[in-house]
């Protein structure tokens, strides 16, 4: 749990474990040591001739929490109905198994790999990637990573048996918000209504910032944006997505979203803003009257490919500081944000990606657009200049971020066939490095 410096520990456990993985199968290993967490780094031998492919994954996890929700204990790997269920399973540690596991098939049955993989796991994904970000632009790592292409499983498939190939993700912009009243929490019956309470204050706020047709507010915020064309709403119109099924599997009895626009087209084309956790006053057993000193809130914007995440936040502020009323101190903390990305769907390396999944699922994968973010995309093509294949192996209701996060296991052995097959696919190509 990288976001926790209580599991320091533990994190740095999680790093010596995937670097004896790597030793275990004779490649050349390095910890690379940061002000936080350290990055696992490994390669094979080159095979000149041949393109190189850098395989990035992270071994950091989400908190576990609530953690009275869990069926089984989180850290705690449990088969059940065909599924692994732990926190990790699927977002990162089981997808970034199956290039572990491939490559390790690929010595035990051929004795070498048909191509030069590189490996970089990081131990800060959940936290905003800080530590890799630095390691990207310092002094001889492009050389280092010099590569054709990088390839993530950190997504999902469409569905249960239909895989994907990801070529788009949201970006995002990520706030805190606090803000400070009295100098300490006061009694609401002597006080209320007399001085500003800091809860109201931050939900009158917060409720500005989006309208009730899923519109946000904020000044210059839809400026750049990617409006989808014609060709891809059709593309996604055409994709089989079951609304009832996708509400039953939420526990929803209805969606909702800016007007306009399907649910997929929403889910991963559109800005979103969502608010990821509140605090303030009195929160144990029983009554206490209290009039808080303090509320915060936790928010986030997804945004889309040419919205500029720099000028939203500029303007995110901008904004709640001309509505935070006297009486109110308000501090804002730009916590980590990221543009959106999309991968040109020409790119030979889509192809051969596509005949690799193709081989391992026995289906053709479909192209889909995800509304999540994977901000290190931006980097590794800022720093190497690359593209990125997104190839995820997990489910909708794995429960990333959630109780009982699970992978399937069928998934992770089709996951490792695709990965097999997409070194061999890969090599027929012509390399970029030399």
């Amino acid at each position: 749990v990288s976001a926790d410096s209580a599991h320091q520990a533990d994190v740095q456990r999680a790093a010596g474990w995937v670097a004896d993985q790597f030793r275990a199968m004779k490649f050349q290993t390095e910890v690379i040591p940061t002000d936080k967490h350290p990055l696992v780094y490994a390669e094979t031998p080159a095979r000149p001739g041949k393109p190189v492919v850098l395989v990035y994954g992270h071994y950091d996890v989400q908190p576990p929490d609530p953690l009275d929700e869990w069926i089984s204990p989180p850290f705690e790997p449990t088969r059940r109905d065909g599924n692994l269920y732990a926190r990790g399973a699927t977002d990162d540690k089981g997808q970034m198994l199956t290039h572990i596991k491939s490559a390790q098939a690929w010595m035990e049955t051929a004795g070498e790999l048909p191509i030069q993989l590189k490996f970089l796991i990081e131990g800060e994904e959940e936290v905003g990637s800080e530590s890799l970000e630095t390691y990207l632009h310092a002094a001889g790592t492009a050389d280092k990573l010099a590569c054709d292409v990088v390839v993530i499983s950190d997504s999902s498939q469409f569905g249960r048996g239909q895989p994907a190939i990801t070529y788009g993700l949201r970006g995002i912009c990520y706030f805190e918000l606090t803000l400070t009243g009295p100098k300490q929490d006061l009694h609401s019956g002597v006080f209320g209504g007399a001085v500003r309470n800091p809860a109201i204050t931050l939900a009158q706020m917060l409720s500005t910032l989006i309208d009730d047709q899923g519109r946000i507010q904020v000044p210059g915020f839809y400026d750049g944006l990617d409006e989808l064309s014609d060709e891809e709403r059709q593309q996604f119109a055409a994709l089989s997505f079951d609304e009832q099924k996708f509400k039953d599997q939420l526990g929803v009895d209805a969606l909702m979203g800016e007007a306009g626009y399907t649910t997929l087209e929403r889910r991963w084309a559109r800005p979103t803003f969502d608010i990821n956790g509140l605090t303030s006053g009195y929160q144990g057993e029983g009554a206490k009257t209290v009039l808080p000193a303090k509320a915060s809130a936790k928010f986030s914007f997804r945004i889309v490919p040419h919205q500029d995440p720099q000028k939203i936040a500029a303007n995110v502020r901008k904004y709640l500081e001309s509505i935070c009323p006297p009486g109110i101190r308000m501090k804002l903390v730009d916590m980590h944000h990221a543009p959106g990305l999309v991968v040109p769907l020409g790119s030979p390396f889509v192809g051969a990606a596509a005949k690799a999944i193709e081989q391992g699922f026995g289906r053709a994968p479909v192209f889909i657009r995800e509304g999540g973010s994977i901000p290190i995309c931006n980097s590794f093509a800022a720093a190497l200049g690359v593209d990125t294949l997104l190839l995820g192996w997990g489910l909708d209701d794995d429960n990333t971020h959630s109780p009982n996060e699970k992978f399937c296991l069928e998934d992770f052995h089709r996951g490792i066939r695709s990965s097999a097959y997409l070194w061999e696919q890969i090599s027929n190509l012509a390399p970029r490095t030399t």
